[in-house]
């Protein structure tokens, strides 16, 4: 564990206890934060079904703001998130990107509604405007997955990867190398980590995943497994 993401978690728990809200926390985050708290009651909140991140609190949500984005070009979960970034904006403020039907949507804690409000102009080199919605836009809101099916030998996550990419081993491991592959939210180097049911993955330029798990072990000693890729919509 990294010292940042150390520094998250005791930083959520000290809130917790303080009887405060955590921030936005990815699920590795929400995992270690529950793990350590002791004799306290608390709640889960869940923006929408199946989301990624999640709040935890004792008494009180924070205040939340729901933003659409509007553009006349097609905007990327990757081009939304680096201009959040180039603000110098803690993941931890902001909740899942959510693109649907064409619509953009970014969820906040209410503390960073001015810098973003006013500083958010552009979503890479495409001009955007901003307008809160109702939070229950997402009532109905599920998220889509394309599944995909793949013979592998193991389960290492660079066996999966280079199955799924279609790259030879050697150029998987050069992409754990130079930080392109994220496992849980948090740089992955350990090539011969084997993927557990429900861990999360992301490929530099080739999008983020869900391993679901083994489907069967086949006669000649492999494993048919599903992933979920996680799809723009």
């Amino acid at each position: 564990m990294s010292e940042k993401n150390y520094y998250i978690i005791e930083k959520n728990i000290n809130k917790i206890y303080r009887g405060e809200p955590t921030n936005f926390l990815d699920p590795n985050t929400l995992k270690n934060v529950i793990n350590k708290l002791k004799g306290i009651n608390y709640n889960i909140y869940y923006p929408y079904k199946d989301s990624d991140k999640a709040i935890i609190y004792t008494d009180k949500l924070p205040e939340i703001y729901l933003l659409e984005i509007f553009s006349y070009d097609k905007l990327t979960h990757r081009e939304i998130m680096g201009s959040l970034f180039g603000l110098n904006i803690d993941s931890e403020l902001f909740g899942d990107i959510i693109i649907t039907n064409n619509h953009y949507y970014i969820m906040i804690i209410n503390s960073i509604y001015p810098l973003i409000n006013n500083n958010l102009n552009m979503i890479g080199k495409h001009p955007i405007k901003l307008k809160e919605v109702p939070l229950s836009i997402l009532d109905n809101y599920e998220r889509k997955y394309e599944e995909i099916e793949l013979i592998v030998s193991s389960i290492r996550i660079d066996n999966v990867i280079s199955s799924l990419i279609g790259t030879s081993r050697e150029q998987t491991k050069k992409k754990f190398l130079e930080d392109e592959i994220i496992l849980n939210y948090e740089i992955c180097h350990k090539i011969n980590y084997e993927l557990k049911e429900n861990d999360t993955f992301s490929i530099r330029r080739f999008g983020k995943y869900k391993f679901s798990g083994i489907i069967k072990e086949t006669k000649k000693g492999n494993f048919l497994i599903k992933c979920l890729k996680y799809i723009d919509n």
